[in-house]
């Protein structure tokens, strides 16, 4: 085996090392930030690229297909018939007695009729509404925050926007909104995709039951008090289809899971991101603080260039060629988005970070096809605001150290960003 390995992440060396050696689905090299030139590499060399072993290197169970281009990710979600979300959208599969049901890893009609009880959240009256509340928890917060000191941005302002949003959402007390965060990063802490750092399954089954007993008894709450309101487990009570998921507890914690997580994670993640990420591009900082009207444009940039989900997986129904390769029936597919948003041949100079590019919404961080993320318009409307806000109140947001990110294959993020602000002259 090639033992040269690049000075970043300490793994072997993504250019020099024989592709069938890399265990693409490593996440020390989201930890380290080290993932592009790889993934660039498969673009070029493998796009439809088969690993014989699954995550964790030789030996590891769970071989996959990893797509990496922007057209061939597109064609793989738009065909839901050849590639299935059943039975994990993650790239492994779960433990016999963690298999939940989520609405995400369902095909039709199932999948359409859960996500169809629940997508009246975002409904564009819901979300006028939202926008009043987004935009006074913002200003509380950023004025609340320290000038002139250090601090953690994820901590002081990502996590405690979304948790309180997440609460919001499910109509949970903002006194107990500290477990959606827990629970979130719980889902998505498995050990097998995090080098071994995340939680094993009797520590996630513990607490995933913690989770199932807190939303089983708010469920009954909610039921009891059935005023009006548009939150989550209201919206499942009142559909048909859905009406009586708190006694299949799997079905029910798998869809608890699926919205916490997607209501957080995205979101949580790109509002630091955008910091870093202008921070390394001073000229876009520049353009933007000269015209404030570019600020939705450099929200689908940052969640472009972020890319919070790096990846998404498929299950072949049937044998399918897909650019030249084979993929066999019972396969499991990887859909890196996380590469085709650096795809230059789809999305031009897309390894810049470029806030007024032309068709800046057309990335792949919210999925495409049916699985397309059911609140990427609330999660743009709460970055649209936060950066509204920012603007009012600080000259910049100086970064004063390194970031450290998270190592887990599933979520790209960030545990810490050291900065400091500057205020208006």
């Amino acid at each position: 085996m090639n033992q040269a390995v690049t000075q970043k992440d300490g793994l072997p060396d993504p250019l020099t090392t024989p592709l069938n050696e890399l265990d693409v689905a490593d996440p020390r090299r989201f930890e380290h930030d080290s993932w592009q030139p790889l993934f660039e590499r498969l673009r070029r060399e493998s796009p439809v690229h088969y690993q014989s072993y699954g995550p964790g290197g030789p030996g590891a169970e769970g071989d996959f297909f990893s797509i990496t281009r922007y057209e061939d990710i597109v064609e793989v979600e738009k065909n839901w018939e050849a590639f299935s979300s059943e039975p994990s959208i993650a790239i492994l599969d779960p433990e016999p007695d963690m298999s939940v049901q989520m609405f995400i890893s369902t095909d039709p009609p199932l999948h359409d009729d859960q996500r169809r009880a629940v997508q009246g959240v975002v409904a564009p009256r819901n979300l006028q509404e939202f926008e009043v509340l987004i935009r006074q928890r913002t200003q509380e917060t950023l004025d609340g925050l320290p000038m002139g000191e250090t601090f953690n941005w994820v901590d002081r302002v990502s996590i405690d926007l979304t948790t309180k949003m997440l609460a919001t959402l499910f109509d949970v007390p903002q006194e107990q909104r500290q477990l959606l965060t827990h629970w979130s990063d719980t889902a998505t802490s498995d050990a097998r995709i995090t080098a071994g750092r995340g939680l094993s399954i009797d520590e996630r089954r513990v607490i995933m039951i913690e989770m199932l007993e807190f939303f089983t008894k708010l469920w009954h709450q909610h039921k009891a008090d059935d005023r009006e309101s548009f939150d989550l487990i209201r919206m499942l009570q009142r559909d048909p289809k859905t009406a009586n998921m708190v006694d299949d507890p799997l079905s029910y914690m798998g869809n608890l899971m699926l919205l916490i997580v997607g209501g957080n994670d995205t979101t949580r993640n790109s509002m630091t991101g955008g910091v870093l990420h202008l921070q390394n591009n001073p000229s876009e900082f520049a353009k933007l603080k000269a015209n404030p009207e570019l600020i939705p444009s450099m929200v689908s940039e940052i969640i472009r260039y972020q890319t919070p989900l790096p990846h998404m997986r498929r299950t072949a129904t049937r044998d399918v060629e897909l650019n030249g390769t084979l993929i066999p029936k019972g396969s499991r597919v990887v859909l890196w988005y996380v590469s085709g948003n650096r795809d230059s041949d789809a999305i031009p100079n897309a390894d810049q970070f470029i806030i007024d590019r032309p068709n800046v919404r057309n990335h792949l961080s919210f999925g495409m096809g049916i699985h397309r993320c059911m609140g990427n318009r609330l999660a743009e409307m709460q970055l649209r605001i936060v950066w509204e806000e920012i603007l009012q109140r600080f000259d910049r947001i100086e970064v004063m150290g390194p970031p450290v990110r998270t190592c887990n294959s599933f979520v790209r993020g960030y545990h810490e960003l050291p900065v400091r602000l500057h205020p208006l002259a």
